[in-house]
C-alpha cells in the first residue's frame, strides 16, 4: 500500500519482499486442496474497514457475506450462543470509569475479585485471549473498554476471491506506476551512507535510496541493524503486544455438522481446540480451527500433532468417532503462525504502554528510516489488514509531504 501510493505520486520505489510471495501474514491457499482459495492467515473484514472496501472498490471485488448461527457446545448438546458477558451491565460501568490504564487480569482482579465473578472473568479473558489473541496480563483494559463499549457497526465479511487478490491487485498497481519488487529479499540492515541508506540483504544484495519504510512484524524490528537514532525508536516495539495464533483447516468429504447445525457459522467449545467456523452461506465442506493468545504459544506440536488435536476436539464436540472423522478427511493444513520465521505470531494488541510506543515509532528523526504496519494503527483496532492497510498509506503521505 505505501508501494503504490509513493509510486503513483512518482517517486523511485523498490519493494524488497522476504518471502519468494507477497502478503505476508494473507496467504491464500491452493484453491485444489480446499475447494477454493482458503485463507492460511487475514480471513475477515472486520468493522466498517473503509480503506479497505476502497480498495476493494478499485480493484472491482465484491464482498462475500459471512453469516449463520453462533453456537456453543454444552454437556455435549449444540445450543444458541447466548451473547452478551456475565454480569454485562456491571461490567460496562466499571470500564466507563477506568481512567488509567492496566493490564485486563489486574483490572478483573481488583474489580471482580470473587467467586461470583468467576464466570464474567472467565468469559473476558477468553475473549481477550481468543479474539485479541492476547495475553491478559499484558492487554489494555482501555482497549477491552474500546471494543465492548463501540456502538460503531460490527458487520463481518469476507473478500470474493481472498484477500490474496487484493495483494495481487495491489502487486499489479506498484508495477504499473513503476514500482520494482523483489521477492526473496530478507533485509538484515540498513545504514547511512552518503547522505542516503543502503539496505542490505541476507543474499548480499545492496539497495540504495533516500528513504526506507520498515514494515515487518513487531517482534522483527529489532532483529535489523539501523542507523542508531532508528534502532532508538524500534526498541519501543517491545511495549506493543504481539499474540499467536495458531489456525487449522480440515476439508471433509461431505458438511457433516449441517445435520445438527444447518445454518452453522461460529461455534465455541470447551475442547482444545476451542473455536470453530465454517465458510457458510458458502457450501464448501471445511471447518476451521483456532487457537489463539498464550495457549497457542506453548503447546510445542508441529503441523501434524495439532491435526490430530483438531480432529480430536471435533470428535469431542460432535460426538463422531476419531476414526469416521480421519476416514472422511480430504485435506488439511494448521498454521502455526509463530513458527514463521517472518511473521513470529499472528497479530499484534495493545497494552497500556502501546500508544506511547506507536508515538516513539512514528517520530520522524534524521534516519530516513520510517516504521508501518497493522501494529502502528492508532485510529482503532490494531491487529487488522485494515490497519496495515491505514498505516501503509499514512506513512507514504507522511514521506511524501516531507
Amino acid at each position: 500500500m505505501a508501494g503504490r501510493e509513493l509510486a503513483r505520486a512518482g517517486r523511485r520505489v523498490t519493494i524488497l519482499e522476504a518471502r519468494d510471495r507477497c502478503g505476508g501474514r494473507i496467504w491464500p491457499l491452493p484453491a485444489e486442496a480446499f475447494g477454493y482459495p482458503a485463507e492460511a492467515g487475514a480471513e475477515f473484514i472486520h468493522g466498517a474497514a473503509p480503506v479497505t472496501h476502497a480498495l476493494l472498490r478499485e480493484a472491482g471485488r465484491a464482498v462475500a457475506p459471512a453469516w449463520g448461527s453462533r453456537t456453543t457446545v454444552r454437556k455435549g448438546e449444540l445450543a444458541p450462543r447466548q451473547e452478551g458477558t456475565p454480569h454485562e451491565e456491571e461490567l460496562s460501568r466499571a470500564l466507563a470509569a477506568v481512567r488509567t490504564d492496566l493490564p485486563v487480569a489486574d483490572f478483573l482482579a481488583t474489580r471482580f475479585a470473587g467467586a461470583a465473578y468467576a464466570d464474567l472473568r472467565q468469559s473476558v479473558s477468553r475473549m481477550v485471549e481468543g479474539y485479541d489473541a492476547a495475553d491478559p496480563q499484558r492487554a489494555s483494559t482501555l482497549a477491552l473498554r474500546d471494543e465492548m463499549l463501540d456502538d460503531g457497526p460490527r458487520q463481518q465479511g469476507r473478500i470474493a476471491g481472498g484477500y490474496g487478490a487484493l495483494i495481487d491487485f495491489l502487486a499489479r498497481q506498484c508495477r504499473l506506476h513503476g514500482a520494482a519488487i523483489q521477492l526473496g529479499a530478507a533485509v538484515t540492515g540498513i545504514r547511512g551512507q552518503g547522505g542516503a541508506l543502503a539496505v542490505g540483504c541476507a543474499d548480499g544484495s545492496l539497495h540504495r535510496g533516500d528513504a526506507a519504510i520498515l514494515t515487518v512484524p513487531v517482534p522483527l524490528l529489532t532483529e535489523i541493524a539501523l542507523p542508531p537514532a532508528a534502532q532508538a525508536r524500534a526498541q519501543a516495539a517491545a511495549d506493543i503486544g504481539y499474540g499467536n495464533v495458531v489456525k487449522i483447516l480440515l476439508r471433509f468429504a461431505e458438511r457433516f455438522w449441517a445435520a445438527p447445525a444447518p445454518d452453522l457459522f461460529f461455534l465455541f467449545s470447551d475442547a482444545a481446540i476451542p473455536t470453530w467456523w465454517t465458510q457458510h452461506p458458502a457450501s464448501h465442506p471445511v471447518l476451521t480451527g483456532w487457537l489463539a493468545g498464550p495457549k497457542a504459544a506453548g503447546r510445542g506440536l508441529d503441523e501434524a500433532g495439532f491435526i490430530a488435536l483438531a480432529l480430536a476436539s471435533l470428535a469431542e464436540i460432535f460426538d463422531r468417532p476419531p476414526a469416521r472423522l480421519r476416514q472422511d478427511l480430504r485435506a488439511a493444513r494448521a498454521i502455526d503462525w509463530r513458527a514463521d520465521r517472518f511473521a513470529r505470531g499472528a497479530y499484534s494488541y495493545r497494552t497500556p504502554r502501546s500508544r506511547e510506543a506507536q508515538a516513539a515509532l512514528k517520530r520522524e528523526d534524521a534516519s530516513g528510516v520510517l516504521f508501518a504496519g497493522e501494529a502502528l494503527y492508532g485510529q482503532g483496532e490494531v491487529g487488522t489488514v485494515e490497519a496495515a492497510l491505514a498505516s501503509g498509506l499514512e506513512t507514504a503521505q507522511a514521506l511524501l509531504a516531507r
